[in-house]
């Protein structure tokens, strides 16, 4: 155990990974339905190594959630900004219950229990995960016009509750909104996470590493030229639907050949048509005989996104787009078109916008037309570009130091909160500006993971020692305290969430109840459950305001004990 202080002491990094391996390996394993997942185990294990005495920089933390909570309001900037308006309103209500629920047991369990106004307002800041309590407490407690040794005797109770009660504050959060509230929806995280996106994405399907369809919408085949014989490249090609194929490669007398809408035909052409599989089929009985293949005919294409810039296009429907742009189209298939990350139904009266994302397929030629008519082609890259996000995360933070006082109380986002408004701008302004701010999806789940993770295990590491020999001298009261204001407020707006709210999606509402609880860990298991970033939305909306609402209850906490 000496060695292992000793090791953790030259190099405290080492109880951090150690933390996050140990806490991962934990979290797999599987009790019945309830597994403890990655950021609990590591919390968990943090909370066993601390137990030899570790000092870790306070800077590694705050530099870890500014990490996990910018790349979180990166990656739902666009629907956050359209989920807001009326349709808010649950959030809103959702974050207003949980912070007066919170106020009342506290207020409540102080009253039956006979706590002092310090040792309540401790448990308030560690049972419900709100460090900014501590803060506003203890400014409170200093306008009571009690005598000094008094004052400092109360603020020292809140260090204390706020110890003892931080790290079940942490771990029943996740209990409740990965586990309890799953159980009583009767439905998985996952499965809501999915059918909530696949409704996003108006049917489209999105297709993981290694996938694809057994039937792709587009084909190409070779034929060779018979029935057809004479008649030129676009009277073959107005054989099928107008703009479904094209020939994009003609073969003669074992020769490639220039290819012009007015070329003609002869019989014993091979030809290579590009199209949709609808229009495709049947085309053999028309234009001649298909063949496996011929030298010289194979072709890349390609699926490119275009974001469309040009005033040509900018402000019109797509019935305009498509009448004045027949030659721009000759060998391009629009795959679909995006809004600030939502898909669009392609009807004639759709007015296209500038910045909106056509993905479009064809061949490499045909693609340069294209962007150089419409506007850039955003070329898939797996560089992050830091000068964007570097820049991202320095404003969040900068944000976070801003203090508004309202009368004697502080408010203010802190650094977390800071860099998630900053996340959810940068990434709104990157779905409206696709050229900058590129951020691999790999990229961002490891910031998400690492963040997160890492944050708890160093929280683990700071307070864990504290929070068992707390324990230990003042006896469990104070931990039982903590368990019930962590646990009742959560279920009490898990109640009222459903029946009165009527949350349906389980994962859209265990975002809204993590984040009116600001139980960051609680949601990166939301998360890392979902599989994609359904809950991002109610959770940046709850935990703007839980920021808000729980600081002002140390003041109140301080008054009505």
């Amino acid at each position: 155990m000496a060695l292992l202080a000793d090791v953790f002491r030259q190099s405290p990094e080492i109880a951090l990974f150690l933390s996050l391996a140990l806490g991962y390996w934990v979290g797999k394993f599987q009790f019945g339905k309830f597994q403890l997942g990655g950021v609990a185990g590591s919390l968990l294990a943090a909370v066993l190594f601390s137990q030899v005495g570790i000092q870790i920089d306070n800077g590694i933390k705050a530099v870890l959630f500014a990490l996990f909570i910018y790349a979180v309001g990166f990656e739902s900037g666009p629907q956050f900004f359209r989920s807001l308006g009326r349709q808010s309103i649950r959030e809103i209500v959702m974050a207003v219950v949980l912070a007066i629920s919170g106020l009342v047991t506290v207020v409540v369990l102080a009253k039956v229990m006979g706590l002092d106004k310090g040792i309540a307002a401790g448990i308030a800041a560690g049972g419900l995960t709100q460090s900014a309590i501590i803060g506003t407490a203890g400014s409170a407690i200093e306008k009571l016009g009690l005598a000094a040794d008094e004052t400092q005797h109360l603020q020292a109770n809140v260090a204390i509750g706020y110890a003892v009660t931080y790290i079940f504050g942490s771990f029943g959060a996740i209990i409740v909104c990965v586990n309890i509230l799953p159980w009583f929806m009767k439905r998985s995280i996952r499965d809501d996470a999915v059918k909530a996106e696949a409704e996003m994405l108006k049917g489209a399907r999105v297709y993981g590493v290694g996938e694809a369809p057994a039937l792709p919408e587009l084909v190409g085949r070779v034929y060779r030229i018979g029935e057809s014989a004479g008649m030129t490249v676009s009277e073959v090609e107005a054989i099928a639907a107008s703009g479904a194929v094209t020939i994009e490669r003609i073969k003669r007398g074992g020769k490639i050949i220039g290819i012009e809408a007015g070329t003609p035909l002869q019989a014993g052409d091979l030809i290579l048509v590009v199209g949709r599989r609808s229009a495709i089929v049947g085309l053999e009985g028309r234009i001649g005989p298909e063949v496996s293949g011929a030298e010289g005919l194979e072709l890349v294409v390609t699926t490119r996104d275009i974001a469309v810039r040009e005033k040509e296009f900018v402000g019109k429907t797509v019935a305009q787009i498509l009448a004045v742009s027949g030659d721009l189209r000759h060998g391009i298939y629009v795959l679909g078109v995006t809004r600030g990350g939502s898909k669009l139904e392609l009807a004639d009266d759709t007015v296209i916008r500038a910045g909106d994302i056509v993905t479009v397929h064809g061949v490499q030629e045909d693609l340069q037309r294209l962007a150089s008519r419409v506007g850039p082609a955003i070329v898939p890259s797996d560089k992050t570009d830091f000068v964007f996000h570097g820049l991202g995360v320095a404003v969040g933070l900068l944000v976070g130091l801003a203090v508004v006082r309202v009368g004697s109380i502080p408010l203010t986002l802190g650094s977390g909160g800071g860099a998630l408004m900053a996340g959810l701008v940068f990434g709104w302004y990157r779905s409206r500006n696709m050229t900058l701010g590129n951020m691999p999806t790999a990229a961002s789940t490891l910031l998400r993971d690492l963040g997160l993770a890492g944050f708890v295990a160093v929280v683990g590491l700071q307070s864990g020692q504290q929070a068992v020999s707390t324990v230990m001298q003042s006896g469990l009261s104070i931990f039982f305290a903590g368990v019930i204001v962590t646990i009742l407020p959560l279920i009490i707006t898990m109640l009222v969430g459903r029946y009165f709210l009527r949350y349906e999606n389980v994962a859209v509402f265990a975002g809204a109840l993590s984040g009116s609880r600001s139980a960051n860990p609680a949601f990166g298991e939301i998360l890392d459950q979902a599989g994609n970033s359904v809950p991002t939305t109610s959770f940046a909306i709850t935990y703007a305001l839980a920021n808000v609402f729980l600081t002002l209850l140390g003041p109140l906490i301080v008054a009505f004990v």
